[in-house]
């Protein structure tokens, strides 16, 4: 396994496979790594000749009270469970690399950046999309592989390589989830005990929305319903409970009569959990 932390590395290294006619896969990560990001690394293994993972903690997408300092780290441990899993290279860059000196270019997906968690964290989005345009320019995967947990991101990015003309397929992964439901979380870790036991209750809140779907439930009654479930844990704080369109993200009302996203975000302390599970009458 190589271990790029360079673009100009990172490059040649691509340019290489391409020669021999490899198919190149990408599975953009922040690091301290957990059996989620390590079923992205399985899934791209199948469809690609050779897996590009990137770690790197982008400070642009955190604001300015956000847990850029305190995110959990752990590189040799990272390194360690991508080589097992197959990865053929690492790219590694330095804040530095990755943004130079007097850098003042963005992207920005408006529409998609200003609500629901943009709305939560301004500027997160923009921050995400400019790494993540970098990342594929520096790569050039013919795939990039995302969790579906982040599902706002996940449907972000696929409206900016289509809107941009990107020349690679964006390959969603389904939620990766510890025994008992919980979505599984680089943050996870910071839960108290008693927030860990108590953070159940989002899906177990999203399970009580897929059961309410089915019966032609009205989107207003959905969205008291899971509140409901949630407010059986004392110490979560609901910050926003959304329902919906499951490809746009549009706002729903009236009757639920389409597959809809049911998004979740929930403070435990000082640590803010999000999940997400499409639902659909017709289950």
């Amino acid at each position: 396994m190589k271990i790029c932390p360079t673009k100009v590395e990172m490059r040649e290294t691509v340019r290489a496979w391409r020669r021999e006619g490899a198919a190149v896969g990408l599975v953009p990560t922040m690091g301290y790594l957990h059996d989620g990001h390590l079923g992205l690394v399985r899934l791209a293994r199948e469809k690609a000749d050779r897996v590009v993972a990137s770690i790197f903690v982008n400070p642009t997408q955190f604001g300015p009270n956000e847990d850029l300092a305190t995110y959990p780290r752990d590189e040799t441990r990272d390194l360690a469970l991508l080589k097992a899993e197959g990865v053929d290279a690492v790219f590694m860059p330095s804040v530095e690399e990755m943004y130079g000196a007097g850098g003042d270019t963005f992207v920005e997906v408006p529409g998609l950046s200003a609500i629901l968690q943009g709305a939560l964290r301004p500027g997160h989005f923009r921050g995400v999309a400019t790494v993540v345009t970098k990342l594929f320019n520096i790569v050039t995967p013919d795939f990039a592989v995302f969790g579906e947990k982040d599902y706002q991101q996940l449907t972000l990015i696929r409206q900016m390589v289509r809107d941009l003309d990107m020349p690679l397929e964006i390959v969603g992964h389904p939620t990766v989830r510890e025994a008992d439901g919980l979505a599984m979380s680089s943050r996870n870790v910071r839960l108290s005990a008693e927030h860990r036991a108590q953070a159940v209750v989002l899906s177990r809140a999203l399970s009580r929305a897929q059961e309410l779907a089915t019966s032609a439930v009205d989107i207003a009654a959905l969205n008291a319903a899971i509140r409901e479930e949630l407010a059986a844990a004392p110490a979560a704080e609901v910050r926003s409970v959304d329902i919906r369109d499951a490809d746009t993200l549009a706002e729903l009302s009236g009757r639920l009569d389409l597959p809809a996203v049911v998004l979740l975000a929930v403070g435990f302390g000082n640590v803010l959990l999000i999940d997400q599970r499409v639902i659909s009458p017709d289950t």
